[in-house]
């Protein structure tokens, strides 16, 4: 049975639970459903009492305490719209962020308020987290309209500074309503929140487990071992990771059965090698794996059966509720099967758009083919895949991040993961460069795996590889970077070969 279309104000989540059960653990803090409520309502009040009117922007910026998780239910009641920074954003990045949302408010832990020198705050007003009271009347649960702008969530800037894609209260609660539902949430789980609260994809580890009546445990850490102690100290059902925390958590000591009780896996920021889903797999064999494929744009687009995953790693699945996938050609007419495309994202989590920019919003917010069964406004990704004769689709690589070899377009992502593939790498990351010869040619970032590896690399490529798909070089580096939201930091690498 499908989820319901029909959207409600964002707030309501903190009604989806019964009233006595656990809603949010932070530290030695656990709320109910009845106290979440309570406490939206008066986060929301407070918010009013500081002179805000519905439409102003209030930013957040601090790690996971329980009024960074509570904003985005409190703004929405207060019908504000919520802007998170995330935390580990230094002062320049936070002052972009406050100066092109016009945040009227800045809610933040007191030492990051510091770094901040007048010019940057704008227009907020700083309210440091210690002084925080919620001391007013209950605002109750509210009645906007399904199309009121709730949030901005700023993306990464992978390519210029960060945008703010407008979400609205039906893009936040229909995406809640669709990973809840995908991944059979239920009023039992419990899921450790370590994704920054600042990405789509983090935010939702509270929206979704609030929306099936869940536990949402709000969890900041340093190393993985502290991950692997949460786990297990708080029973945890549910774990939500990208990439490279997902290749730390498969290296960590799980021996003292901390994962015994996990039920559900998801994956989405970026491709998962198959050895590390191998390796998953192994160390939680009872665990649902659901691979995923996301963008903020319009928040989450396809995920993996896991009954499917064991014969197909390679791939992200298909549609989920609410969204609606087509495979273009340059042409705008559809791919066939295994032919490669443009993914474009049509249906109601598609965004509004991005803050205070028309241009770049009509570059990638576009009518929707004419193939499209939802109409309206589609997401035109930018990002290269191919839909199998099976239905399931496999991410290629970035339009722009393709490389050109003798006239051959090779996908970064097929070149990381044959070298993932080899054991004697342990991370990776493609990229075309320059070439008088060949156009380009593609050089490897790479994290060695053992010793010898150059020479084993490149014996393993020239066995696995047809000539134009092999590197010509590679770089060997201690370890690779990651942005904010702990993805794999390709624009620090391109600026490094830009520098060369």
């Amino acid at each position: 049975m499908a989820p319901d279309l029909n959207p409600r104000p964002l707030d309501h989540l903190a009604l989806c639970g019964e009233r006595g059960a656990p809603s949010l653990t932070v530290g030695a803090e656990r709320l109910s459903y009845g106290a979440l409520d309570e406490r939206v309502g008066r986060v929301a009040a407070g918010l009013r009492a500081r002179g805000l009117a519905p439409g102003d922007r209030v930013a957040s910026w601090m790690g996971k305490t329980s009024l960074a998780c509570l904003l985005p239910l409190a703004a929405a009641r207060a019908g504000l719209v919520h802007v998170p920074v995330n935390p580990v954003l230094r002062r320049a990045q936070a002052a972009h962020i406050l100066a092109d949302s016009g945040a009227r408010l800045l809610v933040g832990n007191a030492a990051r308020l510091q770094t901040l020198e007048q010019g940057d705050r704008a227009e907020a007003v700083p309210v440091a987290l210690e002084e925080w009271s919620n001391g007013e009347q209950a605002l109750p649960a509210s009645g906007w309209a399904p199309d009121t702008l709730a949030a901005l969530m700023y993306t990464s800037g992978s390519t210029g500074r960060p945008k703010g894609v407008m979400l609205s209260h039906a893009n936040l609660w229909l995406g809640a309503a669709s990973v809840a539902h995908y991944l059979g949430l239920g009023g039992g789980d419990r899921t450790l929140c370590v994704l920054p609260l600042a990405f789509d994809y983090g935010q939702n580890q509270l929206l979704s487990t609030w929306h099936a009546g869940g536990e949402a445990i709000g969890f900041d850490y340093l190393l993985p071992k502290d991950v692997v102690r949460a786990v297990g100290r708080h029973d945890v059902t549910v774990l939500a990771g990208v990439p490279p925390l997902w290749r730390q958590l498969a290296e960590a000591d799980w021996s003292k059965g901390e994962g015994a009780g996990l039920r559900t896996l998801t994956n989405s920021g970026g491709h998962l090698p198959e050895p590390l889903v191998r390796r998953l797999r192994t160390l939680f064999p009872a665990a649902r794996l659901h691979l995923m494929y996301g963008l903020t744009e319009a928040f989450r687009s396809a995920s993996l059966d896991p009954a499917l995953v064991d014969a197909h790693p390679d791939s992200v699945g298909s549609a989920i509720p609410f969204a609606e996938l087509l495979v273009m050609r340059e042409a705008l007419t559809e791919a066939g099967p295994d032919e490669e495309g443009e993914l474009v994202h049509a249906g109601p989590l598609v965004a509004q758009g991005y803050w205070r920019d028309a241009e770049k919003t009509a570059e990638r917010f576009r009518p929707a083919p004419t193939q499209s069964r939802s109409g309206g406004t589609a997401v035109w990704s930018g990002d290269r895949v191919v839909r199998g004769a099976d239905g399931l689709l496999r991410f290629r690589g970035r339009d722009d991040a393709m490389i050109k070899v003798s006239g051959n377009r090779v996908s970064p992502t097929e070149v990381e993961e044959a070298a993932l593939a080899s054991g004697v790498v342990a991370e990776a990351a493609a990229f075309g460069v320059p070439d008088a010869a060949l156009g380009q040619a593609i050089l490897l970032f790479a994290v060695a795996s053992g010793d010898d590896a150059e020479e084993r690399l490149r014996a393993y490529m020239t066995a696995e590889l047809p000539p134009h798909m092999r590197p010509a070089r590679v770089e060997w580096r201690e370890a690779l970077p990651v942005g904010p939201n702990g993805k794999l930091d390709r624009a620090a690498l391109k600026a490094d070969l830009d520098a060369q």
